[in-house]
């Protein structure tokens, strides 16, 4: 059975957000990020998950597994503002156990 794992979420005014995200409903962490409002509407998730606009971006804080960067992703990320080493687009990380502890901060807005 799967269960809920605790993700920390940093939103764009440095507001820290302890949030429970279900590992059993296909969801990602651009659509965590909308369920919990912590991205005004219209500012995160604009290609509806696609990987075309990078308004998810958000940087890695800590040393979860992460699936592997897809191309489609990496293709992204390298036309996006305010890339890090530690990016990652929220639309792109399912939510699975493993998750349990991520600890990430969203991208400025551009």
């Amino acid at each position: 059975m799967s269960q809920d794992v605790t993700i920390k979420i940093t939103d764009r005014e440095g507001v820290s957000h302890e949030v429970q995200a279900p590992t059993d409903m296909n969801m990602n962490i651009m659509e965590l990020v909308r369920a919990y409002e912590l991205a005004p509407e219209g500012t995160i998730g604009v290609c509806g998950g696609m990987a075309m606009c990078a308004s998810c971006q958000c940087y890695v804080l800590n040393d979860i597994v992460l699936p592997e960067m897809g191309d489609d992703e990496e293709a992204m990320l390298s036309e996006a503002f305010f890339v890090k080493s530690n990016s990652r687009l929220g639309c792109q990380i399912h939510i699975t156990e493993e998750l349990d502890g991520l600890e990430i901060e969203l991208a400025p807005e551009y």
